[in-house]
């Protein structure tokens, strides 16, 4: 194994390579072909690919929490922002999400920005387990919706195949009308549909969780 290979350089690759190849592209063995190495080599660093996903959702959030600014005093701007920050980083990478979706980080770097969060929460009235329902709730509408954003847009421009409002509803037998209506709505203006659903999370969180 060459002297130079450790596993900063063997994920910064890998995350590179994420953005040509998407996750189901991105094998050990083309990583080792990148790095110009036998695929064992890069086992002494790593004992499977799911091992590697959880060092590379390790490194995105080490990224996204570089320089954290201080989070406002009001729950609903804390938790409403911290959504935004979290879709923002992941649209960086193709299949951001699907790749931080189920991982186990590796270490305990996410702690300051959890405890920044929960502290916001907890100050605001709130127990320590509805803060921590109301954060997972957040998070868990945050990753679901990215994900099935990047189905729609695995790069950033191109909507992937199958996704056209007009020949879905086209396809669709007209007798779910409906259902037939409401492509546009399924599959377009990201950006609004985000906004509007973490609306609807922030007020279900404040009418059953808050103080």
């Amino acid at each position: 194994m060459p002297p130079k290979l450790d596993r900063a350089q063997v994920v910064d690759t890998a995350l590179r390579l994420l953005d040509e190849t998407g996750l189901d592209g991105l094998t050990l063995r083309r990583i080792a072909t990148e790095l110009d190495v036998k695929a064992p080599a890069l086992y002494w660093h790593f004992a499977n690919k799911q091992a590697l996903l959880d060092e590379m959702a390790t490194e995105m959030l080490r990224r996204m929490s570089a320089g954290p600014a201080a989070l406002p005093d009001s729950w609903q701007e804390a938790l409403a922002g911290t959504c935004r920050g979290l879709r923002t980083a992941l649209l960086g990478y193709r299949d951001g999400a699907k790749v931080f979706s189920g991982t186990r980080l590796t270490d305990q770097g996410h702690a300051e920005g959890q405890h920044a969060l929960l502290g916001v929460l907890t100050r605001a009235g709130f127990e320590l387990a509805d803060a921590v329902q109301a954060f997972t709730t957040g998070y868990a509408y945050t990753i679901g919706f990215v994900i099935e954003e990047q189905a729609v847009h695995p790069v950033p421009g191109e909507r992937a195949p199958g996704y056209d409002a007009e020949q879905r509803a086209a396809e669709i037998d007209p007798a779910y009308e409906l259902a037939a209506a409401a492509g546009q709505d399924f599959f377009g203006d990201f950006e609004r549909r985000f906004e509007r659903g973490l609306a609807v999370v922030v007020a279900g969180v404040e009418r059953v969780l808050g103080p």
